[in-house]
C-alpha cells in the first residue's frame, strides 16, 4: 500500500522459530536477538540446537533477554503443542509475540520416482510441520486474547514449480492457502498472518537436496541466483515490519508474486503494478525457456529411468 502504519519492533517482544537451529531459522534467530528480542527456538536436533543457542547468544543485546532452545519433532499437533507449552513456560505461560515458522525441507525427485513415504514425508515436512503449530498457536493466542503475528515461509515454488519438485511444490501452495485463509480469517481476534516465498537458499539443507536433486532441475535452477540464510532473514524482516502479506526477497519471486497475487493486498499499488506489467512479458519468455529445458532433456531422462530399473518393474 501507499502508507504503513507503525512499524514492528522487536525489542521485548517474544519471538517463537520453529526450524532455528540452521538456515533461515538460525539467522533469522540471531537478527531478532540483535533487535532485542526474545528469542526461542526448536528443531530435532539437540546437538544442532546447542550450537545454534550458542551462536544466538553472541547476538544478545541485553541481559534481561530470555533466550531458550527445545528439542521437539512438529509433524503432530501433541507434539507441536508440546513444544509450544515449554517455550511459553518462562514467559508465564504465555503465547508468543511473533511465530516465525521455519521448520521444512524438499526431498526433490521425479513424480515415478517418490516412494509412498516419500510423498507423505513431503507433507509432513513442507506442510504439517508449519500448519499445526500455526493451529496450536492461533488456539492458545484466542484463547488469551493476544494480538501478534504468524509468518508462514512457503518458497518461490509457492507461486510456481519446475519438474523434480512434485513432492515439495504442492505443500508449499497449500501454506499460501492456508496463509491467505488466516490472513483473512484471524483478523476477527487482532492477529496478523504473513507468508514469506524465498529463492534458492545456501544452507545445509539446499547442498543434501543437490545431491539427490535430477539433473533438469539443477539445470532450470542455474537462472535462479540464490540468497544465503542471512539475506533471506533480512528480506523477510523488512517485509514483515512492512506488514506485507505477501513477502519476497529477490526480483524473480517478486514477479510470480505480483502475477499470482489472488485476493492478496498488494504491496504497493505503484509498483505491483509495474511489477505486473513487466512479469506479463517476462513470465511467458521464462516459461518458453524452460519448457524447451524440459523438452531437451527427454531423451536423457528415459536413459535415466531405464537406467534406474524403473521400466522393469
Amino acid at each position: 500500500m501507499f502508507f504503513q502504519s507503525k512499524r514492528w519492533n522487536a525489542v521485548g517482544k517474544h519471538c517463537y522459530i520453529t526450524g532455528g537451529s540452521s538456515g533461515l531459522g538460525l539467522a533469522l534467530a540471531k537478527m531478532l536477538t540483535a533487535q532485542g528480542a526474545h528469542v526461542s527456538i526448536v528443531a530435532r536436533d539437540s546437538d544442532k540446537l546447542a550450537a545454534a543457542l550458542s551462536e544466538i547468544e553472541a547476538f544478545r543485546r541485553s541481559k534481561d533477554q530470555i533466550l531458550q532452545s527445545f528439542s521437539y519433532s512438529l509433524f503432530t499437533a501433541e507434539e507441536s503443542r508440546a513444544a509450544l507449552e515449554a517455550v511459553m513456560a518462562r514467559h508465564n505461560g504465555v503465547a508468543p509475540d511473533a511465530i516465525f515458522l521455519c521448520a521444512g525441507k524438499a526431498i526433490p525427485r521425479y513424480f515415478v520416482e517418490y516412494t509412498e513415504a516419500e510423498l507423505i514425508d513431503g507433507m509432513n515436512y513442507g506442510y504439517w510441520v508449519q500448519a499445526w503449530t500455526a493451529w496450536i498457536v492461533t488456539q492458545k493466542m484466542v484463547a488469551q486474547r493476544r494480538q501478534g503475528n504468524i509468518v508462514f515461509v512457503s518458497s518461490t515454488l509457492g507461486l510456481m514449480t519446475i519438474p523434480g519438485y512434485s513432492g515439495y511444490s504442492p505443500c508449499k501452495h497449500a501454506l499460501r492457502g492456508l496463509a491467505d485463509t488466516l490472513r483473512s480469517e484471524l483478523q476477527l481476534y487482532g492477529i496478523d498472518v504473513h507468508i514469506f516465498f524465498p529463492p534458492t537458499m545456501f544452507t545445509p539443507s539446499y547442498e543434501e537436496e543437490n545431491r539427490i536433486k535430477p539433473k533438469l532441475t539443477l539445470k532450470i535452477e542455474e537462472a535462479d541466483g540464490g540468497l544465503t540464510a542471512e539475506q533471506a532473514a533480512a528480506g523477510l524482516l523488512k517485509g514483515f515490519k512492512k506488514g506485507q502479506a505477501h513477502i519476497t526477497a529477490d526480483m524473480m519471486t517478486d514477479f510470480f508474486r505480483a502475477s499470482t497475487r489472488g485476493s492478496a493486498p498488494v504491496n504497493n499499488w505503484i509498483l505491483d503494478g509495474l511489477i505486473d506489467f513487466a512479469a506479463g512479458i517476462w513470465v511467458p519468455i521464462w516459461l518458453t525457456i524452460t519448457n524447451r529445458q524440459i523438452h531437451a532433456h527427454r531423451d536423457e531422462h528415459y536413459r535415466h529411468l531405464k537406467d534406474s530399473g524403473f521400466f522393469a518393474e
